[in-house]
């Protein structure tokens, strides 16, 4: 019988898993495991920034071609592949702000444009921009673009914050902190596009781990500058038992009406 698809047929499933509390926490140690993970590789393996860049960012893009055809979620593939834009953004980023001389300003301002453009682009290409719904090739492939430029960016705005700024790296994280409330509390009310604030949020969850991954394993501002490792360890096991305890499901939504 032919007639309207029933509510479980119009169900699509996301590549990419439900924005919940539990997908921020997890965020959040993600984003602080890729900033001290991009600065043992560069750093303690005394690689430089431009080498340890191509090598996290080969790897980044060989997990993300794979999450891309897969044919449906895995969280374990989906939070590597997060790990590892994170820890290739916070060794680009500090290439382009210190080795090429852009400066923490210069970067910010350059990379938040990158973010900016590539939302734009989206919109223009596809007619809409996405949060937790992605289901299809060519919107995940902007879904992850957005990504790489965000994850960078964080690394570059969370050294503003606390060295351009001087607000050291608990002050950064407080002040990013206030901005995610503020962020949250235009989702509680509707105030503004919950697609729009997932990403101001994506953006802002990225300087928060490069500011509290700073802290903990950098000897200025106050740092506590622990061994990189251990707190990599540490990170990994903690994400770990996040995804175990909240468990990550895919996103999804009802198919628009032909």
């Amino acid at each position: 019988m032919n007639g309207a698809p029933t509510k479980d047929a119009a169900e699509i499933l996301s590549k990419v898993p439900a924005a919940t509390a539990g997908f921020w926490v997890v965020k959040i140690l993600a984003t602080t495991l890729g900033e001290v993970g991009g600065n043992l590789v560069s750093m303690n393996m005394g690689l430089g920034y431009l080498t340890a860049t191509a090598i996290l960012a080969s790897v980044f893009v060989a997990l993300a071609v794979i999450q891309i055809f897969a044919r449906r979620f895995h969280a374990s593939l989906y939070w590597l592949t997060i790990v590892a834009s994170t820890t290739a953004g916070t060794t680009l980023a500090d290439y382009s702000t210190r080795s090429i001389g852009l400066g923490y300003t210069g970067g910010s301002i350059l990379l938040l444009s990158l973010v900016i453009a590539s939302l734009i682009t989206w919109r223009l290409a596809l007619g809409k921009v996405s949060a937790d719904q992605i289901a299809d090739r060519k919107t995940e492939l902007f879904y992850w673009i957005t990504i790489t430029f965000s994850q960078t960016l964080g690394t570059a705005l969370g050294d503003w914050f606390a060295d351009t700024a001087g607000l050291g790296y608990w002050g950064s994280a407080l002040v990013i902190s206030g901005i995610l409330l503020i962020v949250l509390g235009l989702h509680l009310r509707r105030m503004v596009s919950g697609v729009w604030l997932f990403w101001a949020a994506f953006v802002l969850t990225r300087p928060l781990g490069a500011v509290v991954g700073n802290f903990l394993d950098k000897p200025d501002h106050g740092g506590l500058a622990l061994d990189r490792p251990l707190i990599v360890t540490t990170l990994s096991a903690l994400m770990v038992i996040a995804l175990i305890v909240m468990p990550q499901k895919a996103g999804h939504h009802k198919e628009a009406a032909a």
